[in-house]
């Protein structure tokens, strides 16, 4: 079978379209961060991170098989990570102990699914821990379930309903990214509020103060993720239409 290559001009432009996003990234303060270190007790980190397991174990075999049937998918499977580490790296403080920031997980879940992007997931915010402050070891589990497993598998069934339904398709990878964002925030107030409820109410006062103080900066920034995901998508289907096609992008299956 005659191989299919991206073409070098393709391969040049493709970098143009991540061009908002690393403009998006200059200037970003380091203190800020997902989850901060020690800002969970122990039982919930150790919960959380078991809860993570069965994801990523399903995300590795998935990825697996991905590399098995065409290993030219690892240029748009690399790209997907690349993107998450930049786009969440731009951070806005928002309540004590965590901030607003993009995902990016929701172009990874439409292109290779959400169990692929719980591995992503979990590589972008190890690094980020270690190397950039952002977020931290004992809150690891935490942050990987809620920006990398809920938040996909929110934004893959968005997409693949739009799909069915057959609503125009950078429609439908606009609500699936915008709203993969939005749940990964929904998740986090959750965990903040188990973690921390309030002293009048309890955990679900809690959850709607946390919901209250992210909606002002996390609402616009899922806006924007929307938008960032559709015009990188759009460059991939300009530049990369073969290995979009080998991955399945064009048809039922993603």
């Amino acid at each position: 079978m005659k191989h299919v290559r991206m073409t070098q001009t393709g391969k040049q432009k493709i970098p143009l379209a991540m061009l908002p996003a690393v403009l998006l990234l200059m200037g970003v303060p380091t203190y800020a961060m997902h989850i901060m270190e020690g800002y969970l007790p122990a039982s919930y980190c150790a919960a959380w991170g078991a809860a993570c397991l069965p994801f990523v174990a399903a995300g590795l075999r998935s990825i697996g098989k991905t590399m098995e049937e065409n290993r030219k998918a690892l240029v748009l499977l690399a790209m997907s990570g690349a993107f998450i580490f930049v786009i969440s790296s731009l951070k806005i403080p928002s309540v004590s102990g965590s901030c607003s920031h993009m995902t990016g997980t929701g172009m990874g879940a439409i292109l290779f699914g959400p169990a692929a992007v719980s591995v992503l997931g979990l590589i972008v915010l190890l690094f980020q821990a270690l190397l950039l402050g952002h977020g931290g070891l004992t809150t690891l589990g935490a942050n990987t379930f809620s920006m990398a497993i809920a938040g996909p598998i929110c934004a893959w069934i968005v997409y693949k309903i739009c799909v069915k339904a057959r609503v125009n398709r950078r429609v439908s990878i606009f609500l699936a990214a915008a709203l993969g964002d939005l749940l990964t925030y929904c998740v986090t107030s959750v965990q903040l509020a188990f973690a921390h409820p309030s002293e009048q109410g309890g955990v679900a006062a809690s959850i709607l103060k946390f919901l209250g103080v992210f909606a002002p900066t996390q609402l616009p920034l899922a806006v924007i993720e929307g938008i960032l995901t559709v015009v990188i998508i759009i460059g991939l289907e300009s530049y990369a239409k073969p290995e979009l096609k080998m991955i399945g992008y064009y048809g039922e299956g993603k």
